[in-house]
């Protein structure tokens, strides 16, 4: 199927449900909007991902519009794009437009039309139609545009024409279809994936005793643009010695230090599409006793997640079993007192390693780094904070990323302090368990010392 086919193909998917559940109406999807970061210059534009999904269109001042009707046998589907038109003078500073004139051909539209037109021509579009699909309470300027065109309808109700009634989340349709990636997603995501491996190989081969965060950070960015990635796929984490244990932390100044530990979270984002890897490793390149025990229990803890990260099996149970090998860890190495917990399940139970590792073992990946689609099965009947976790499926792609984080403090042995380790790889969901797609940096403790022994 080639890119046009295949965005043709979402659009469809779409109209279908659309039409099963309201028997038709109007989506509305508007890409990005730029965005300023300072006075004369802006952040590099990014488009909106659910958009992008349903179009392949990255330039900014986009609009999506569907108009769906027909019957449950066949689905009539009318596909108008609204975008910026040519502009000589604009194209000679910022670049290029694909136009509305060359829009249907290119991307496959049955219409295109100059986005000064779009007011325009959405008081025509939702005449008489019963349903809008689209995202509620985006924005107060998306609101005052809803209001606005619904006026418009309005106004022409002396002619017989209908306002439409009702609205929909075209959120929760769109965003259940990108939770299962097809094999054009994921061969992106694979080439994704491999490109951050070889920068986080770079990093480890550069890593010197004396060099400071932010020229390891340099050491990815630039694996990532010499390959062909377009940008991060989120901020990238590069934290050494104590800064290792702030789970967000921003690669800054800090230098690093001989004996201490770096944690680098990082991923490219390639054609639309993120990858995300965690490894830590030692500074000179030989874990201590304490580093490597700790390293060595968030590695089993990985194994153990893999190894239930199959079809059938539910969200939450790479999290369980990453959660019972860690805490079970915790208790060998006395960083958690069996004497005061009485037994590893009570340990679990009451939450006892929440100070060691307070997030969850996986999340969604796909067109944002935090993908989308629900952690739990909409389907059921009960409150949503009581639906259960979801199911897995062939196509899901997730993170499997336990950690330990062990900051000082008088109750802890100082061989420990300061001492962060996560572990994170990306597994796409296949009937024979879970394909890693991101092993191509090393995880185990030889390998990653064999690997920066200079």
């Amino acid at each position: 199927m080639n890119k046009t086919n295949l965005y043709q193909e979402r659009r469809l998917r779409l109209a279908k449900q659309i039409l099963a559940k309201s028997g038709g109406g109007i989506a509305i999807v508007n890409t990005a909007p730029e965005a300023l970061r300072n006075r004369d210059s802006e952040f590099p534009y990014r488009h909106d991902s659910d958009f992008y999904y349903l179009t392949g269109f990255d330039e900014p001042g986009a609009t999506l519009v569907m108009r769906v009707s027909g019957t449950s046998q066949q689905t009539q589907l009318e596909s108008h794009l609204f975008c910026r038109p040519k502009d000589q003078e604009r194209e000679i500073w910022d670049g290029i437009r694909l136009g509305p004139e060359a829009a249907p051909e290119v991307l496959g539209f049955e219409f295109a039309h100059s986005n000064e037109l779009l007011d325009e021509k959405l008081s025509v579009l939702l005449a008489n139609e019963s349903a809008v699909y689209l995202r509620l309470a985006e924005s107060a300027e998306s609101d005052r545009r809803v209001r606005h065109w619904m006026k418009k309808v309005r106004q022409q109700s002396r002619a017989g024409v209908n306002p439409p009634s009702e609205f929909h989340d075209v959120e929760a349709l769109i965003h259940e279809m990108r939770l299962l990636k097809d094999s054009h997603e994921l061969e992106i995501m694979r080439r994704a994936a491999a490109i951050s491996a070889q920068a986080h190989i770079r990093a480890m081969q550069m890593c010197r005793p004396g060099m400071r965060e932010y020229q390891l950070e340099a050491e990815l960015l630039h694996e990532f643009r010499k390959n062909g990635s377009q940008s991060v796929a989120y901020n990238s984490i590069v934290a050494s010695g104590a800064n290792s244990c702030i789970l967000h932390y921003r690669a800054g100044a800090a230098e690093l230090r001989s004996g201490e530990l770096c944690l680098i979270d990082a991923g490219c984002e390639l054609d639309g599409y993120a990858s995300d890897i965690t490894r830590t490793f030692p500074v000179n390149g030989v874990f201590s006793g304490p580093q490597r025990a700790l390293y060595e229990i968030t590695l089993a803890a990985q194994e153990a997640a893999i190894a239930v990260t199959k079809v059938g099996n539910t969200f939450v149970q790479p999290h369980e079993a990453a959660l019972k090998v860690l805490t079970q860890g915790l208790l060998d190495e006395k960083l958690l007192k069996l004497s005061a917990l009485g037994s590893l399940e009570n340990a679990i139970e009451t939450a006892a390693y929440r100070r060691f590792y307070m997030h969850r073992t996986s999340h969604w990946l796909g067109m944002d780094v935090h993908d989308v689609g629900s952690y739990r099965e909409l389907n059921a009947t009960t409150p949503m904070d009581e639906k259960p976790w979801r199911v897995l499926q062939e196509g899901m792609v997730i993170t499997i990323e336990p950690g330990l984080y062990v900051q000082a403090a008088d109750d802890i042995d100082p061989a420990f302090w300061n001492i962060g380790i996560r572990i994170e790889d990306d597994a796409v969901i296949n009937n024979t368990g879970c394909e890693l797609i991101s092993r191509g940096v090393p995880v185990s403790v030889d390998e990653i010392q064999a690997l920066m022994k200079h």
